[in-house]
């Protein structure tokens, strides 16, 4: 067996993970780049001939996991795409939306390049249009959770709950002849992104207790060098960044990823306008078409969502007071003329793409604004930037101070810590022969690798870089 590490590999976007194995050629996710240093990799092939590749495995909808697999299939792919049917519906939706975006920002650079008579530049063009991802939603294959699909001869797929968003896995895959030499079945598993427990919306993240052995482990390790804040601060924080911007005259700008955190953080807000926790007159905006659809798919999928959050949903329906669910650019437009304070959610969440790059250009400069990121911002990302302090920062190719308070709600990443990690990890009953550590910054990769040496010193941990090759 030969993998391939093409994504997710000393970074935490772009997870793209290519396994080889005799006759059979499949990928574990195909992400987009998300990091600035980075993005130009979107635009280059990765593999050598995707009409080689028999099937793509996703393990969830988010961008930088499912990000560029119009791309693959206008570059030659024509195999099947397996996920479960929430993870293959928000993908269909999130795929529309970024072509869209692309496309908007496309026509958005050209007219700013005649502006400013750039006539030797290259006229500006998107990564893959809508009519790619058309293309692509028609390989789409649903397999259900805890389902074994066989996929082709000796090849079979289990997707398991991850806890991450909406139909989100971690994915067992059994190799057996006539794709491998010997015997003895390989097992390889691929944890995806791991969600915490106790979140609103979300079932809690399945325990990985294959009994039979497992050959080959990737895990990711976006918070692998670090403890998450505890889930039941995340209302008192959201209370207090809420109350003090209301308290000057100011908006508040959220950064959101349109896909659950969007319609978590909705919920909470709402639960504390019922509890009078926060002003109740307070006007709210998701200013999101992609989250407003995704709010259907929610709704479509409540298989996947907890029972408590479902008996939530019943009791707030009706009572959403004073929130804006806007679909056009004119609604979007609109906002930029608001009087009084108000709750602005945007997408995307690290800030490089949509509508919040238009938000942040016309509120940064205000030290009555409050931006609050609501989740990881990935090393390089124009979100990293501003929660690091810089400024001025560069916004659709103009340079904004910050004067902005700036603030970061803890605790409400979907994404395990390192605790959680381990605890997983360390609840398989045997572990892994070789465990791969992906999708983390370097740091948080390599303390993750070194605490699972620790836990499990019989396996054998590798930190891979972009492109290393590793043949087992």
């Amino acid at each position: 067996m030969e993998f391939k590490f093409c994504g997710a590999a000393g970074s935490v976007t772009g997870s793209k993970h290519l396994t080889i194995c005799n006759h059979f050629q499949f990928l574990v996710d195909c992400g987009m780049f998300q990091e600035r240093s980075r993005t130009d990799l979107n635009w280059q092939p990765f593999l050598d001939d995707p009409q080689k590749l028999d099937a793509v495995l996703l393990t969830h909808a988010h961008l930088d996991h499912c990000g560029l697999l119009p791309k693959l299939v206008a570059d030659g792919f024509r195999g099947e795409i397996y996920g479960t049917p929430a993870t293959l519906d928000l993908t269909e939706l999130i795929l529309l939306d970024a072509a869209h975006i692309q496309e908007e920002d496309a026509e958005f650079k050209k007219k700013r390049h005649e502006r400013e008579k750039r006539t030797t530049a290259r006229t500006p063009r998107p990564l893959y249009t809508t009519n790619d991802v058309k293309a692509t939603t028609r390989l789409f294959r649903p397999v259900r959770y805890n389902e074994r699909a066989k996929i082709a001869p000796g090849v079979e797929i289990v997707f398991r709950e991850a806890g991450h968003i909406l139909g989100s896995s971690f994915i067992e895959v059994t190799l057996s002849k006539p794709q491998i030499d010997g015997d003895e079945p390989r097992r390889v598993v691929y944890s995806g992104d791991l969600g915490r427990a106790s979140r609103p919306i979300l079932r809690d993240p399945e325990t990985c207790r294959i009994t039979e052995p497992i050959s080959n482990l990737f895990i990711e390790s976006t918070y692998g060098d670090r403890a998450s804040e505890p889930i039941d601060t995340v209302d008192d924080q959201l209370a207090d960044v809420v109350n003090r911007t209301a308290k000057r005259g100011g908006k508040v700008i959220m950064p959101v990823f349109a896909v659950e955190r969007a319609q978590e953080i909705l919920c909470r807000l709402a639960n504390l306008k019922l509890k009078g926790r926060i002003p109740s007159e307070l006007p709210m905006f998701l200013d999101s078409p992609m989250a407003v659809e995704a709010t259907t798919i929610f709704s479509k999928h409540r298989e996947c969502i907890d029972e408590p959050t479902l008996e939530l949903m019943e009791k707030l329906k009706g009572q959403l007071t004073n929130i804006g669910l806007l679909k056009t650019p004119e609604e979007s437009k609109k906002l930029n003329s608001l009087n009084g304070s108000a709750i602005i959610l945007a997408s995307s969440g690290m800030c490089n793409a949509g509508r919040i790059k238009h938000h942040l250009a016309n509120h940064i400069e205000s030290p009555k604004n409050t931006v609050c990121f609501l989740g990881y911002q990935a090393e390089g990302t124009l979100g990293r930037l501003i929660v690091n302090g810089v400024s001025p920062v560069r916004i659709l190719g103009e340079s904004h101070p910050v004067r902005a308070e700036i603030a970061s709600i803890r605790g409400v990443s979907g994404h395990a810590d390192q605790s959680e990690l381990l605890a997983w990890y360390s609840a398989i009953p045997t572990h892994p022969r070789t465990t791969f550590v992906v999708h983390g910054d370097p740091k948080a990769s390599q303390t993750l690798a070194d605490r699972i040496r620790v836990v499990a010193p019989e396996t054998t941990v590798f930190v891979p870089n972009l492109g290393d090759v590793y043949k087992d």
